[in-house]
C-alpha cells in the first residue's frame, strides 16, 4: 500500500499543472478553486509539477508557473516535482506488474489505429480489445526478438465506479466502455495517470479539484488506487472556460495567458474574482480580498455550461477592483512604484483609475513641475481665480469655499467655470474631484500653475 506521508487531519488539496506551457485563466481557475477552499479550511495546499514528460517540459515554465501563482496570492505550502519522485512510481508499477494489474502490450500506434478505424465501421466503440493479453511468453519473446519494446496497460475491472462529485454530484462510470489505460509507455516513462495517483495517495490529498475534461479519468484513477492498496480522495469537476467565441483556452496557443494579463496591468484580484466566479450562479464583482473570495466560493454554484470567459469583463472588473481598494491594500505597491503622497493621494484618484499605472501618471500630474494648460480666452478669469486663492492651511472646506468666491467674483458657472481650473491645474480634460486635488497639489503648485508658470 502506498502510505501517506500527512499526517493531519487537515485537508489537502493540490494543483498539478504541466510545466509545458503558460498558465491561462482556465488553468488559474483550478488553481484558485483549490488554494482558496485549502486557505477557508486551513488545509493545505500543494503545487505539484507533473514534468515526467521530460521532452516537453521546460524550467522556464516551471518558474513561470510560481511567478504566476505568487501574483494570484496563492503560493503554494509547498511544491513537488514529480521527476524526482520516480522511485515510488516504479515501486507501484511493480506491484501492480505482480498484481497482474499492468501487462505488457505491443502494438503500434498505427495498428491500434487500424483496430479503431474497423471497430467504427462495424458500430463497436473504440475500445481496445485486450489482445495483448492472450499473448503468452513465446508470443511476448518472438514480439521482443523483433524489436518491440511493451508498453504497460493497466487492466480495469469492468465494473461500475461510483463517486459523489463535489460539482455534479452522484457520478458513475462503467469501465467496461473504456480501454485499458496505458500508465507506461515504451521508454518506460509515465503518463500522468500512475503519478499522479500515486502522488495523490502518498501526500494524503484529501480533495481534488479540476476540470470536467477528467471526469473519465476519475474512474479510472479511483480503480488504480484501489488496487494500489489506497482510497481516492475526494473530487469535484469544475466547468471549463472558454473564450467569448467559445473557443477553448490552449497553453500552446498563449489563450489569456496569466502573464499576459499581468502585463496588461490587469488586477490580480480582478482575474482571480473572474476566474473563481463566471460560469457560477454568482454576480461577478470585486472582492478587496482572496480571504473576501474564499469566503464566496461555493462549488454548488458552478453551472454545467462552459464558463465563457471575457477580457473586457476582466478590464472592466480591474477598474472597479482599483475604485474600491483602501489604502491599506496599497500602501506597499505605492511606495514600490515610487509614489507619495499617502491616503489622501490614493483615495484621491482610485475613483479614476484603469488601472493601477495610471495612479503613476496622476502623481506625475500632481508632483511634479509643469504648466497648466490655459486657453488665452481664459487667462484673465484663472488670474482672477488665483487672487482668489485662499491661504493655507487648507481642509475638506477650501475648495467649496473657493469656488464661492470665484462664481461671485467672475460670474462663471458649471463648464465654463470648471473646465478651465481643471486644464490650467491637471492639463486633462477630465479626472478626480478639483477639491480633492487641491489638497494633493498645495497651494504654491496651484497659484502656479494658474499664473501659467511651471509649478
Amino acid at each position: 500500500m502506498v502510505m501517506s506521508q500527512h499526517s493531519s487531519s487537515r485537508p489537502v488539496f493540490r494543483f498539478a499543472p504541466s510545466p509545458t506551457g503558460f498558465l491561462h485563466v482556465g488553468n488559474a481557475r483550478t488553481a484558485l478553486l483549490n488554494a482558496l477552499l485549502a486557505r477557508r479550511a486551513g488545509g493545505l495546499f500543494i503545487l505539484r509539477l507533473d514534468d515526467t514528460d521530460l521532452a516537453r517540459s521546460r524550467v522556464e515554465y516551471a518558474e513561470a508557473i510560481g511567478a504566476d501563482m505568487a501574483w494570484l496570492g496563492i503560493a503554494p505550502d509547498v511544491t513537488y516535482r514529480q521527476s524526482a519522485r520516480l522511485a515510488l512510481y516504479d515501486v507501484a508499477a511493480e506491484k501492480l506488474k505482480a498484481d497482474g494489474r499492468l501487462y505488457p502490450a505491443y502494438e503500434t500506434e498505427e495498428e491500434l489505429e487500424r483496430k479503431r478505424r474497423l471497430q467504427r465501421a462495424r458500430g463497436l466503440p473504440p475500445v481496445y480489445d485486450r489482445a495483448a493479453l492472450a499473448l503468452d511468453d513465446v508470443a511476448r519473446a518472438r514480439l521482443e526478438a523483433e524489436g518491440r519494446k511493451p508498453h504497460w496497460r493497466f487492466r480495469l475491472a469492468h465494473k461500475v465506479v461510483e463517486w459523489d462529485d463535489g460539482v455534479r454530484g452522484p457520478q458513475h462510470v462503467d469501465t467496461s466502455n473504456l480501454s485499458d489505460p496505458v500508465l507506461v509507455r515504451e521508454d518506460g516513462s509515465f503518463l500522468y495517470t500512475l503519478p499522479s495517483v500515486v502522488d495523490d495517495l502518498e501526500m494524503g490529498v484529501t480533495d481534488v479539484v479540476r476540470g470536467e475534461d477528467h471526469v473519465t479519468n476519475t474512474a479510472v484513477q479511483i480503480e488504480i488506487a484501489e488496487a494500489l492498496g489506497g482510497q481516492a480522495p475526494r473530487f469535484a469537476h469544475h466547468n471549463l472556460l472558454v473564450l467569448p467565441n467559445g473557443e477553448g483556452l490552449s497553453k500552446r496557443l498563449g489563450h489569456l495567458s496569466l502573464r499576459a494579463l499581468r502585463d496588461e496591468g490587469q488586477e490580480a484580484l480582478a482575474v482571480a474574482a473572474t476566474a473563481v466566479l463566471v460560469g457560477t450562479s454568482q454576480a461577478l464583482q470585486p472582492v478587496e480580498s482572496l480571504d473576501e473570495l474564499a469566503q464566496r466560493v461555493d462549488l454548488s454554484t458552478i453551472s454545467r455550461a462552459p464558463a465563457r470567459f471575457d477580457p473586457e469583463e476582466v478590464a472592466g472588473l480591474t477598474a472597479r477592483t482599483l475604485h474600491g481598494l483602501p489604502f491599506y491594500a496599497v500602501d506597499m505597491r505605492l511606495a514600490e512604484a515610487g509614489i507619495g503622497g499617502g491616503a489622501t493621494f490614493w483615495e484621491t484618484v482610485r475613483g479614476n483609475l484603469s488601472t493601477f499605472a495610471d495612479a503613476a501618471e496622476w502623481w506625475t500630474i500632481c508632483a511634479t513641475a509643469r504648466k497648466g494648460v490655459i486657453a488665452p480666452e481664459d487667462a484673465d478669469f484663472l488670474a482672477q481665480a488665483a487672487a482668489l486663492l485662499p491661504p493655507e492651511p487648507w481642509d475638506e472646506e477650501t475648495y467649496g469655499a473657493w469656488m464661492t468666491a470665484v462664481k461671485a467674483g467672475t460670474g462663471r458657472k458649471g463648464r465654463a467655470l470648471f473646465h478651465p481650473l481643471r486644464l490650467a491645474l491637471t492639463g486633462r480634460e477630465a479626472g478626480p474631484e478639483l477639491a480633492r486635488l487641491l489638497l494633493v497639489m498645495g497651494r504654491a503648485r496651484v497659484l502656479a500653475r494658474l499664473q501659467g508658470q511651471a509649478g
